[in-house]
């Protein structure tokens, strides 16, 4: 289940507190103040750790194969979403150091990377444990796309921007229910299914619930649905969702992504057909994020969300 935790208490097949952490430093090459920054945290690095490489945030994640102990990204969220399907892969926890706009999973900034450094990098650090989504994509029986998310799954409605629907089951059917009681339909521009991590995303922008992030949950939201009963749904984590496009938006011109697609942590994106099922669980690995210790989720959701602020405050 996800969750934080401590460092672990050492046994005899664990390696020496001597042995020093292998650190991979990725950089979003994009962000000249990420470049300009990594000068200092490679010095950090190299006074506490085992500097194995520096590697662009374009790659393909190869910078994780080889017996690295922990990422250090410099960039954003988007530059932490694009190297965490890797890190699930890997077991590798990932600490961000945050260049973007918000920082919900790049936690730290320089100074506070650079105050923490020898505890962090001694293995002295609290790990976040959050839960990712296996996403699959079904056609015609046959499995067209399968991809982790951090965040979300958003099915979008797509130029030309029509309404569409969608069918939502949630643990299967019962043989005593109605087509309609099994799988109700939503009519509007689409629906989210986020992750507690991703509550804070395009979630929360579509009027969802923000979910402590080491919470096993799932939350449904609609996206401007054409009813007033269809409201945000916070699931368990052992739930199956199945989404079925009953009418979608076609793609118009040459551009395949331009109609109804499933967009996977606004990064990956699967367009769909009358018919496709896009199947959502909990994945089984979680994602491990180095939480920053000077200061809580609850106190980065006020500073960073304004949360629970007066008007006008």
């Amino acid at each position: 289940m996800p969750r934080d935790t401590a460092p672990a208490s050492p046994t005899p097949d664990a390696p020496s507190r001597t042995a020093l952490t292998r650190v991979a430093l990725v950089v979003n090459t994009g962000k000249p103040e990420a470049v300009d920054a990594a000068k200092a945290v490679r010095r950090d690095i190299e006074a506490h750790a085992t500097l194995v490489g520096e590697f662009d945030c374009s790659g393909d994640g190869t910078c994780l194969d080889a017996g690295v102990d922990l990422a250090i990204v410099l960039g954003g969220d988007g530059t932490i979403l694009g190297l965490a399907r890797h890190a699930l892969e890997a077991g590798v926890p990932v600490l961000g150091i945050n260049f973007g706009k918000l920082g919900f999973l790049a936690e730290f900034d320089a100074g506070a990377f650079h105050r923490h450094a020898a505890e962090v990098l001694a293995g002295n650090s609290t790990i976040r444990e959050v839960s990712a989504l296996d996403a699959r994509v079904i056609r015609g029986g046959q499995e067209i796309a399968r991809q982790p998310a951090i965040n979300d799954v958003a099915i979008c409605n797509g130029a030309p921007f029509r309404m569409i629907e969608l069918g939502l089951k949630i643990d299967g059917s019962h043989p005593d229910m109605s087509p309609a009681e099994s799988a109700p339909r939503v009519a509007g521009d689409g629906l989210i299914i986020a992750t507690p991590t991703g509550s804070t995303a395009y979630n929360a922008a579509a009027g969802g619930p923000i979910l402590e992030p080491t919470l096993a949950a799932m939350v449904v939201t609609p996206i401007a649905a054409h009813s007033l009963s269809f409201r945000p749904t916070v699931v368990p984590g052992t739930s199956r969702i199945e989404v079925v496009a009953h009418r979608v938006n076609r793609a118009e011109g040459h551009d395949p992504t331009a109609g109804t697609c499933a967009v996977i942590d606004g990064q990956h994106t699967v367009p769909l057909a009358k018919g496709d099922t896009v199947h959502v669980t909990l994945g089984e690995r979680p994602l491990r994020l180095v939480v920053n210790p000077e200061r809580s989720y609850w106190q980065t959701l006020i500073r960073k969300l304004r949360w629970a602020s007066s008007p006008g405050g």
